[in-house]
């Protein structure tokens, strides 16, 4: 064989070379593919095992109820069915903090955008997100957190009823430092069961929830007072215009 003849062969085999190269990426690209699709779905499933399965079983907290715990050596929570929860409790909560909640799929379009008119200086979060936060996952603004928040919210909102999510919420939600849900809120504050308040007791509590460590239900500031009052004319409202008509209220 000439020399042409060799460097012709040299050619051909490192094209083949490159070729086999290329075909090994392609198949190291198309296994790492595999993967990921493979993990991101068992984790899709994992969550929606996980969400299912709180549809029927009252959950036993969430991390920043855990971490409370610990932090106190001990918390104040008992959970109480819907049942037992006065009906004005439940109407409070929600023109306290997601006036919309019966008419949202889990995200509140127009309070995100007055949230985003506000400059970000006022909350946009519905009640399904806060259960998700406070059940699922960990307080804080991190990205991951934000992530899956908006991934599990539709979750919830699609597997469970909206009173479901009405119940866990008043179940878990913050009603004084180390004081977990609206029957130890109730005890805590006025000495009553969650069935037997008022709606002025309703709506001193739903005037808490978004800051439960600096406002009182029992000592309300001037301003706990008047959030009260704005709270249980709310409440009213949505009870009249069908806007509680999602969760028995």
């Amino acid at each position: 064989m000439g020399r042409q003849g060799t460097k012709t062969a040299r050619n051909r085999g490192a094209k083949a070379q490159r070729g086999n190269a290329i075909d090994r990426l392609a198949r190291a690209i198309r296994r790492v593919t595999r993967l990921f699709v493979l993990a991101a779905a068992v984790f899709l499933l994992v969550l929606v095992a996980w969400v299912g399965l709180y549809r029927f079983v009252d959950p036993p907290g969430g991390l920043y109820m855990w971490q409370e715990h610990r932090r106190q050596g001990g918390i104040s929570r008992e959970w109480v069915p819907m049942e037992r929860i006065a009906p004005v409790m439940a109407r409070s909560a929600v023109a306290a903090e997601d006036a919309n909640f019966c008419r949202h799929w889990g995200f509140d379009v127009n309070a995100i955008r007055a949230a985003l008119d506000a400059g970000g200086q006022r909350g946009a979060s519905t009640i399904t997100q806060q259960v998700v936060k406070n059940v699922f996952l960990w307080h804080g603004r991190s990205w991951p957190r934000k992530a899956l928040e908006a991934l599990m919210t539709p979750m919830v909102e699609i597997i469970w009823s909206k009173q479901r999510i009405l119940e866990v919420y008043l179940n878990v939600a913050e009603f004084d430092t180390g004081v977990f849900g609206v029957q130890a809120g109730a005890r805590h504050y006025f000495q009553r069961d969650a069935d037997t308040i008022s709606a002025r007791q309703a709506a001193l509590l739903a005037a808490v929830l978004p800051a439960p460590q600096s406002r009182s239900a029992a000592r309300p500031s001037d301003f706990v007072s008047r959030r009260a009052r704005s709270i249980e004319d709310g409440a009213a409202t949505i009870a009249r215009d069908g806007r509680a008509a999602c969760f028995g209220g």
